[in-house]
């Protein structure tokens, strides 16, 4: 038997009941799930190294290998997150759902890449590599809470589509005793 029931709240969905069994299903939500938390922890002690080094002049090696660390891990959640999207929304970025997120992802990545570039190539001193990386930093941490926002909205959507069905049931009386009599 399929429900159809209707939301509360005026904005769509983020996931249709399909995109929902897939995101659930596929190894790839997990991936994101752990390298999420794991990408903002190397971020974290990145971000020290490099406030350290703005602070001190002390630490810039340090405060480099972190960045360059943070850039290889940011674009591994990219390339796995693209895949994600692929199996759940049918393409590999720029999926309806996470449009402005992918979007503004694009300007996190070129951020990075932009410091990858300065600091191989020899780009700018220290210091004007630091605030490229500081840059990238903010875009990421914007980036970040557009993702965090975007799970939070889902968690919601999940729950009233919960209490939606459950309250179809309980008003058709599917799941009471004496309705099955």
């Amino acid at each position: 038997m399929h429900l159809q029931v209707r939301s509360t709240h005026s904005r769509t969905p983020l996931y249709t009941a399909e995109q929902r069994e897939r995101r659930d299903a596929s190894p790839w939500t997990v991936v994101q799930g752990v390298l999420a938390p794991f990408q903002f922890a190397v971020f974290l002690v990145s971000l020290a190294l490099v406030i350290r080094y703005l602070a001190t002049g002390e630490g810039f090696e340090a405060a480099t290998i972190s960045i360059v660390i943070k850039t290889f891990v940011l674009y591994t959640i990219m390339v796995t997150g693209a895949i994600w999207e692929k199996v759940v929304f049918g393409q590999y970025l720029f999926a309806g759902a996470f449009f402005w997120e992918d979007v503004f992802s694009m300007l996190v990545l070129a951020l990075h890449t932009a410091y990858l570039g300065a600091v191989f190539f020899g780009w700018g001193g220290s210091q004007e590599q630091m605030i490229l990386a500081l840059a990238a930093y903010a875009a990421y941490v914007i980036n970040a809470a557009q993702f965090v926002l975007k799970l939070r909205a889902a968690r919601l959507d999940g729950r009233n589509t919960y209490a939606a069905i459950h309250r179809v049931e309980n008003n058709s009386g599917l799941g009471r005793p004496e309705a099955a009599q």
